[in-house]
Parts: C-alpha cells; sequence; structure tokens
C-alpha cells in the first residue's frame, strides 16, 4: 500500500496514514518497526538495592548528592530561621512574666478576689463528682480509705516545724518579710492520725482550708456591730467573747458550719472547731512565699445521726467575702453519712 503513494500530503486525510513518517520506510516502502524496550523486571529485594544505591545514576535513596545537600541546605536555613523566631519571641514574652508574682492579679486576674473554701477528705477518683462522705464506722478497710485521704492532704504540714523561714506566729506577732507561720496539727485531739481522725468512733472530722489567692488581704470584722445580719447567731455571740478577752481577735477570717435543712440541723449534731473558729489574719496575704501553708481548720462533728444523710454548708466570713450559694462562692457544700 504505501509503495503506491505519491501525494505525501494526503496522508494526513487518511486515518490509517495519519502520523505517517516518511523517513521511517525503507528503499523498497516497507516501514521500520521500532519497539520501545522495557527495563528488565527486578525482584523486590534487588528493586530495593537499586533504591538504595545506583551505581549508573550515582543516586542514593533517590537522589544524587548535589540533590541531597540541596535539599538539606534548604531545610537546616528553614528550620534555623523558625528556631530562632520563636525564641526571640519567647525571649521577649518572658520578660513580661515573674515567675513568683502573676501579672493579673485580684480583680484583673480570672481567679478574681473572692475566695472559696475547700474541705477534705473528697471522695475517692471514682465519685470525683460526688461531695458526699460516706463510710461504715464498723468496716476497717472503709475507714482506712478516708483515713489515708486525709494523712495524704496533711502530710506537708506533718513534714513541717519551726526553723528556717518558718515562725511561731499569733495576732501579737505577726511573720517578717518573707517568713511564713507554722501551722501545728498535732495538737487537735481528736482529730490527729493516732486517732484516725474520729472515723472509727462514728464522730469524724473534716478539714477545711481557704483558697490561696495572691496579695489578697481580708476585711475583717473589727467590732460585733459590723457583724451581718445573715451570720449565725451562736458565731456571732462567739466573736464577742473571744474579741472582749482579746480585740486583735478580730483579725480573723470567721468560719460557720450548720445543716443546709431543718432535718439537717436536727441531726448534725455540735460541732467543734480546731484550733480556732476562724482563719488567723496573720496567715495573710498570700504572696507565693518559700515554704508557705494554708491554715487548716478541723471540724469535730461530735454526735452526727447515724444513717442518715447530712446536708452541710460552711462560710468563711469577711468584709470582702460574698456568700454565692450556686457557684460555690465564699463556702463549700459536702454531705455527711455514718453508718
Amino acid at each position: 500500500m504505501f509503495s503506491k503513494l505519491k501525494n505525501y500530503g494526503t496522508m494526513d486525510k487518511d486515518p490509517l496514514l495519519k502520523g505517517f513518517d516518511p523517513t521511517m520506510a525503507d528503499k523498497t516502502g516497507q516501514l521500520k518497526e521500532q519497539y520501545y524496550t522495557p527495563p528488565p523486571k527486578l525482584g523486590k529485594w534487588e528493586g530495593f538495592k537499586i533504591f538504595l544505591w545506583n551505581s549508573e545514576t550515582g543516586q542514593f535513596l533517590g537522589r544524587t548528592a548535589g540533590s541531597w545537600a540541596k535539599i538539606l541546605l534548604f531545610y537546616f536555613c528553614f528550620y534555623s530561621v523558625l528556631i530562632g523566631f520563636f525564641s526571640a519571641m519567647l525571649a521577649i514574652f518572658y520578660q513580661t512574666l515573674d515567675s513568683k508574682v502573676p501579672k493579673w492579679q485580684l480583680d484583673a486576674s480570672l481567679i478574681g478576689s473572692n475566695p472559696g473554701l475547700g474541705f477534705r477528705p473528697m471522695p475517692p477518683e471514682s465519685h470525683v463528682e460526688s461531695t458526699l462522705v460516706w463510710f461504715k464506722k464498723t468496716d476497717t478497710k472503709n475507714l482506712q480509705v478516708w483515713v489515708n485521704m486525709i494523712d495524704e492532704f496533711l502530710q506537708p504540714y506533718k513534714n513541717r516545724s519551726v526553723g528556717g523561714n518558718v515562725v511561731n506566729c499569733d495576732y501579737e506577732n505577726s511573720p517578717p518579710e518573707g517568713k511564713v507561720c507554722y501551722v501545728d496539727i498535732k495538737a487537735w485531739e481528736p482529730c490527729t492520725s493516732q486517732k484516725n481522725y474520729s472515723y472509727g468512733a462514728g464522730t469524724p472530722c473534716i478539714f477545711l482550708k481557704l483558697n490561696k489567692i495572691y496579695n489578697w488581704n481580708p476585711d475583717y470584722y473589727e467590732n460585733t456591730e459590723q457583724l451581718p445580719e445573715k451570720m449565725p447567731q451562736d458565731l456571732k455571740n462567739h466573736i464577742s467573747s473571744e474579741t472582749s478577752s482579746s480585740p486583735n481577735a478580730a483579725k480573723t477570717v470567721w468560719v460557720s458550719c450548720e445543716g443546709e435543712n431543718p432535718a439537717d440541723v436536727e441531726n448534725i449534731g455540735s460541732i467543734h472547731y480546731f484550733p480556732k473558729r476562724g482563719f488567723p489574719g496573720y496567715f495573710f496575704p498570700y504572696k507565693n512565699q518559700e515554704g508557705y501553708l494554708s491554715p487548716v481548720i478541723a471540724l469535730w462533728f461530735e454526735s452526727p445521726t447515724p444513717g442518715v444523710l447530712i446536708n452541710i454548708e460552711c462560710k468563711a466570713w469577711a468584709k470582702n467575702i460574698f456568700h454565692d450559694r450556686m457557684e460555690r462562692r465564699g463556702s463549700v457544700h459536702f454531705e455527711l453519712m455514718v453508718d
């Protein structure tokens, strides 16, 4: 067929001859057949060895030495600039911070200037959202769980003694600058480790502490005329008795605990406070002093009604402490049940 072609210009019009190159025909007019020869098939191991090092092209892991040098230089420069930039930003940022003094304090901070109360022991982690202290006084294993939690909470207080920057304080002797007050928990009978915090007797001890707020100073009730109407009457009587013998005792963040409902008031029994019915003013303000420990109060429930769930609310009292039951501001709620 090709030997009869005389006009190559008609080749593009014939679909069979489209793309035909006349130079590929020999003198007889027959086409020279040309084929692409694929590379020989290699096994997985042979292919992997060639990928590691191709002696024909001088490639290592698919790249030549020059290609590897260029890409390594690029990433070295890129990450060097990136590290330098973030290092400079962090250095500038840390220049604005103090490791001991928070930048935002009191009302300007997220914590605010209204401290709350915390209680211990808290229920185990399996009941993390609960506030129920429920134990069986005849179950030794159950009692030990609660005793161990209190021991863990009080361990920092047990390991601290007077000396160094820890000093004895009272209303007449506030701690010098940089010193902290000693918290003595050894004489709080029966709320001691030796007595298992009285859990075995069915008269448990609950510990309260005021949340730390940097540079917060309580605004005390200096005299009984300033006491709010909502303050429990028994606490008013206690303040009047304390301040009559020692006027400086008015510099205290007072604490009251009572049943939330009439039935709770009936079943709660008498409550004793150790060492005082409040947090002494010489523990404030907290300024991140080395070795500082928050003051602690032990509540001893002398005769709670067994087998009854008792709702208890404790409040801290100072002029600049405001109470909000829903948000637990200035107060804490927990339940007590003794079986």
